[in-house]
Parts: C-alpha cells; sequence; structure tokens
C-alpha cells in the first residue's frame, strides 16, 4: 500500500527542452521480469503448502485458514446455486452467516470460483494466496516506477518491500485479505492525480469508483487505512503547495463526487446488507480490538517469518500482530535517510509525517515496550469505544500505513542514490520550494546539482547499507502443518441418505473460534452441500452487539467441555432433554462423530444424551430424525 504524491502516468523526465515525454503504458520486458520475480517469490513464500496442498493448512493461524477455505468454497456454491453471496446459512444453521459483516473477500473468492470447482478451496487458497502477494508487489512497483521514481531498480526493490514486508507476510498466515493490498497503490495514485492540469476528471472519477468499490468486497479495514492515510497526504502536501492545491481543489472534487457517487450507486445495497440485513451487528462486544497496538519493541524487531527472525521473539514480546517488525537496521537506515532527504523531496517529507502520525496512532490506549506496560497512556486511551468508523479497529493496524511510508523512502533514498545525489545544500533547498508547481514534484532537482553531487564510494555505500537493512526481512516459506482428511463417510457422500434437504448435519464438537477447524473443513471440501450449526465468524449477541461465533446452546457448552479437556459432565433427564430441544432448533437429522483427539470420551458424552450410536464407515453417527420429527 504505498502512500505516495503520484505523477501523471504520462508524465516523464524534463528533456533538455523542458518538455516531458510520455512514458510507456505498457509493460517493458524489463517490467515483466520484475513482475516475474515477484511471483517466483509469491512461490516460494507458499511453498509449505504446495508440498501437500490438500492437507496442509497454516500452522500459525489454522482456524483462520480452514475459514478463508471455507469462504473460497462459499464463492463457488454461490455462483453454482445462484445464490445470494451475501449470506449464507451453510454453517450457523439454520440462523446463517452475514459474509458482508465478516471477512468474506468476496471480490476474490467469486471470480475464483472455476477454479475453486475444478481443483478444490485448498488448491485456489494457496493459488491466490501467492498471487495476492505478488500483485500487491507489482502494482506498487507499477506505481512508484510511473509516478515517483526514476530508476527501475529503486522501484523494484521497494515494490518488493511493499508486497512482501514483514507485516504483510506474517498476515499471510491465514490472513489473506490482509495481504490483499493490490488495488491500494492504484487506489492512492489516482487519489493524488485528481485534479491535476490535462488530466479528464470524469475518467478519473469513475476509476476511482471502481477501484473502491471493488475493494469493499476485498478488504473494507484495509480501504479505511487508506483513507485516513490519503487525508493526511492532502493536509501535508496543502501545507507545502497550498497554491497548488487550490488550483487543483475544484476539479478534483468533482472528481471525488462521481467517484463516490459510483461507489454509492454499486455498493449501496451490499453495505445496506452488513449493518441492517439479516445476522447484522452493531460493535464488537467489550471493544477487545482497542487494547492491540503496536510494541515499541515491535518496530526493531525481526519478525518471525522472516530470515533473521526466530519463533522465540513472541515470547518476549508476546504473540501479537507482527505488522510492523522492520529490525533494527531499517530502522536505523531509515532515521539516517529522513534528514537526507527531507529538504530536497516533498513525498519524503509526506512520508516523514505518515510514519510519525501512524507510528503514534498505532501504539494503542497503552504504550508497552517489551510486553510491559510503560505507564504512558496513547492515543487511543482519550477515545470512546464506539467511536464510528473505529469502534472495530485495532490500533496495530494503523501501523502498515507506516510500513508504506518506510516504502516510499526507500524507493526514494535509492533513486536519489542512483541520480548521484546526496544531501543538499540550503540554497538547493530553496531553489526546491520555490519551483513551480507544475507536476514536476516527483523529479529530482536540477538545481544545486553541484552542492548535492555524490562519489562512487558514497553511492555504494548507500547500496550497501540498503541492502543490509533489508536482507535480514527476506520472508522465509509460510509456517504450514499436516491435517487429516475428514472422515471418507463426508468425502464419499456417505452422509447424503441421511441428511434430506432443509436438515443439517451436527458435527461433533461442533465448530466454533476454538473447534472450528476439523468439522469446519467438512463443509468447505464437501462443496458447502449440507448445512451444519455452530460456525467460525463474527454474529450479532444478545444485545445486538458482535460476538465470536454464536453463544453456545446448553448440548453445546457439554460438547466443548469434553472436547477440550474437561471431565465427563453428568446427564440426567434435564440434559437429554435439552439436547432434543437444541437439535431441533438446529433441524439436525444426523449427528456425526469423525476421528477425534477425545473421540472416545465425546462418544461416551453423546451416548449419554442420545443413547448408543451406529459405527458408519469411518465415523460414529446418530439417525435423531426419529427424535426431532
Amino acid at each position: 500500500m504505498p502512500v505516495s504524491v503520484v505523477d501523471d502516468p504520462s508524465a516523464g523526465p524534463t528533456g533538455p527542452g523542458g518538455s516531458a515525454p510520455a512514458r510507456r503504458r505498457t509493460p517493458t520486458r524489463v517490467d515483466l521480469l520484475v513482475i516475474g520475480a515477484y511471483a517466483v517469490l509469491g512461490v516460494l513464500v507458499c511453498a509449505s503448502y504446495w508440498v501437500d496442498v490438500n492437507q496442509r493448512v497454516s500452522s500459525h493461524l489454522p482456524t483462520d485458514h480452514s475459514w478463508f477455505e471455507w469462504l473460497f468454497s462459499h464463492g463457488a456454491y454461490s455462483v453454482r446455486h445462484l445464490e445470494n453471496p451475501l449470506f449464507s446459512d451453510r454453517q450457523n444453521f439454520p440462523d446463517g452467516v452475514n459474509l458482508m459483516a465478516n471477512t468474506s473477500l468476496l471480490g476474490v473468492t467469486l471470480p475464483m470460483s472455476p477454479i475453486t470447482m475444478l481443483f478444490g478451496p485448498q488448491v485456489a487458497y494457496a493459488l491466490y494466496l501467492g498471487l495476492a502477494l505478488s500483485g500487491t508487489a507489482a502494482t506498487a512497483y507499477w506505481v512508484l516506477r510511473r509516478g515517483l521514481v526514476r530508476s527501475r531498480a529503486a522501484a523494484a526493490l521497494a515494490g518488493g518491500f511493499l508486497g512482501f514486508a514483514p507485516g504483510i507476510v506474517h498476515h499471510a498466515n491465514g490472513q489473506p485479505n490482509f495481504a490483499s493490498n493490490f488495488l491500494l497503490p492504484l487506489i492512492v495514485g489516482q487519489v493524488l492525480r485528481l485534479g491535476r492540469p490535462g488530466r479528464r476528471w470524469r475518467r478519473d472519477g469513475l476509476t476511482l469508483g471502481l477501484l473502491v468499490t471493488y475493494q469493499i468486497f476485498i478488504n473494507e479495514e484495509m480501504l479505511l487505512l487508506t483513507a485516513l492515510a490519503c487525508a493526511v497526504i492532502v493536509i501535508a502536501y496543502a501545507v507545502q503547495r497550498p497554491r497548488d492545491l487550490r488550483a487543483r481543489l475544484l476539479p478534483a472534487a468533482g472528481s471525488l463526487g462521481l467517484g463516490a457517487g459510483l461507489t454509492l450507486l454499486l455498493a449501496a445495497y451490499p453495505l445496506w446488507f452488513q449493518f441492517n440485513g439479516p445476522q447484522s451487528y452493531r460493535g464488537l462486544q467489550g471493544g477487545v480490538f482497542h487494547n492491540w497496538g503496536e510494541d515499541l519493541a515491535a518496530f526493531v524487531t525481526f519478525a518471525r517469518d522472516t530470515v533473521a527472525g526466530t519463533p522465540a521473539v513472541e515470547e518476549t514480546i508476546g504473540v501479537t500482530e507482527q505488522n510492523t517488525w522492520l529490525g533494527w537496521p531499517l530502522v536505523l537506515l531509515i532515521l539516517v535517510a529522513i534528514p537526507m532527504l527531507w529538504r530536497r523531496s516533498v513525498p519524503a517529507r509526506i512520508a516523514t509525517v505518515l510514519i510519525v502520525v501512524f507510528g503514534v496512532l498505532s501504539l494503542g490506549p497503552s504504550v508497552r515496550l517489551n510486553a510491559q506496560d510503560t505507564g504512558l497512556y496513547g492515543v487511543w486511551h482519550y477515545l470512546p469505544d464506539d467511536l464510528p468508523l473505529v469502534e472495530m479497529m485495532m490500533p496495530t493496524r494503523l501501523s502498515l500505513v507506516l510500513v508504506a511510508a518506510v516504502g516510499v523512502l526507500i524507493a526514494l533514498a535509492w533513486d536519489q542514490l542512483a541520480a548521484g545525489r546526496g544531501p543538499v545544500s540550503d540554497d538547493s533547498r530553496a531553489s526546491d520550494d520555490s519551483r513551480a508547481s507544475d507536476g514536476r514534484d516527483l523529479e529530482p532537482d536540477r538545481a544545486g546539482d553541484e552542492s548535492g553531487r555524490v562519489g562512487r564510494w558514497f553511492r555504494l555505500a548507500g547500496y550497501a547499507a540498503i541492502a543490509v537493512a533489508l536482507l535480514p526481512l527476506f520472508p522465509e516459506p509460510l509456517p504450514a502443518k499436516h491435517i487429516d482428511p475428514p472422515p471418507h463417510f463426508i468425502t464419499s457422500g456417505g452422509w447424503r441418505p441421511y441428511v434430506p434437504e432443509g436438515r443439517s448435519l451436527v458435527p461433533v464438537p461442533l465448530p466454533n473460534n476454538v473447534q472450528g477447524l476439523t468439522s469446519l473443513r467438512w463443509s468447505a471440501l464437501t462443496r458447502h452441500e449440507f448445512p451444519v450449526p455452530g460456525g467460525y465468524f463474527i454474529g450479532p449477541g444478545p444485545e445486538g452487539e458482535g460476538i465470536f461465533g454464536v453463544a453456545p446452546r446448553p448440548t453445546t457448552g457439554l460438547i466443548y467441555r469434553v472436547a477440550d479437556g474437561g471431565d465427563q459432565p453428568a446427564v440426567g433427564p434435564e440434559q437429554r432433554a435439552q439436547a432434543v430441544e437444541d437439535l431441533r432448533y438446529w433441524r439436525a437429522s444426523v449427528v456425526v462423530l469423525g476421528a477425534h483427539p477425545r473421540q472416545d470420551e465425546l462418544r461416551a458424552l453423546v451416548t449419554e444424551l442420545l443413547g448408543p450410536p451406529r459405527r458408519v464407515d469411518d465415523v460414529w453417527l446418530w439417525d435423531v430424525r426419529s427424535v426431532v420429527g
């Protein structure tokens, strides 16, 4: 998600006569090689899954991994049955799940439904994850190269960082929606081109509206972060270039209005459905996300999934989202680069502002150092828990904007070295600040060339410093673990005679945020052909607030207790009557127990509740159709 002041894609380096020949709009061979390198890196990061793609899941977030496999299956199911993709009753039956109110990734799962139908959700997931990472790097490279820097190497290096930054790779462990940032560079670039002389304001507005609409169906939270970043960029630019901003204000406002109108037209119903449709909710119970701030030590620590990282770091700072985790060499490099770039480059100054603003905001309500509370309050301490738009945000994720700004500074620093320029004198700064705002803010200064020139050794030292800062952050393959396939009874269709239309199959244990991995995959890997109660999602609680999953019914509480290692509960007539009531609520047809570490204990519990089971294929089965009616 690069954030930068982006030049017109058709504007190239200023020629001797002051003209600006257009850069080629089609990719060159070098561009294709860079994008190909990103694709290879995407395959490398996902290599652990491809070893056995059908039976491997993230060892860091296995339940999230299974949730997104379920979503890919949902996309294919919606297309195959021509059903509303915004809602599903294939889990949490019969109430269902509002998928617009969850991280549904519909902008990906629907267009990829043919791949899911042909090869299964496991292949679709692994393939898309690599494409998301490499695609983000590619669009970042494209925007940087065409609008910010002259050096292809600078754009390629920064694009690779932005697509495969430690925080992004960390989210790739089961949360591909936060690795799917390929539209964000295009959105930022489009916003910052609005109102430029010679631009077609209608086309710009329509393009922006389409990009924003599509991003809504990928990740709304990242869209919100991008909007906040763009607001800070515009404010910072207004302070430095007030006349230019005033000249662009009217056409930019027209483009924004047109884009907003198009987005409203296309996304009004899905957004209404998200906040007012069935199984919608308001806020999150307890505002649990608000306490998740970035630890100060995280900024200088190497992330677990990098060549310099180790799983042991999670024992020092805690198991948190690793959104920055830049390592101390890169932090040191940025601290040195900022004053060197500050006086020469408007984008560098804006990137610095972003680092400061979003770095402070990301600390959360209490500032922590090495997982210990420092006693200092952060900005979030003073914000009400129910503040609209941000009521469900995690403060730590605001640091992803900081990461993007770091990527921009990396591009600018390499580009200045490639141009043979170092620190500039006050005279060259004055020349820079007095330049007419003609859209060349991104071009290296022609003034002060002699004072800003650097020698070959300084340039090589600069390249080496950037390499030393970035090489430790090279990503390693995502950690993965084996998972057993669903029972043959499930995959072979042996369940079909037992589950008529409108009835559910009740797996033991029922899927939830803890026990959701195994039984949720039963649904995902059988093309959602049968619904299950329970699930892994956010839905409305008793007061309409969002809760994880659904409040357990009495019978599920007993099952979870045993599945989690608890003692066998006492079962009497009251518990048996409640079990029948719960089965009727779920419209159950059959209760199924497959392989489980506590299979014997679970079988004993369900037998006490429902009577003896039958052994059918490789599962224990309780046919409850006669009981439920």
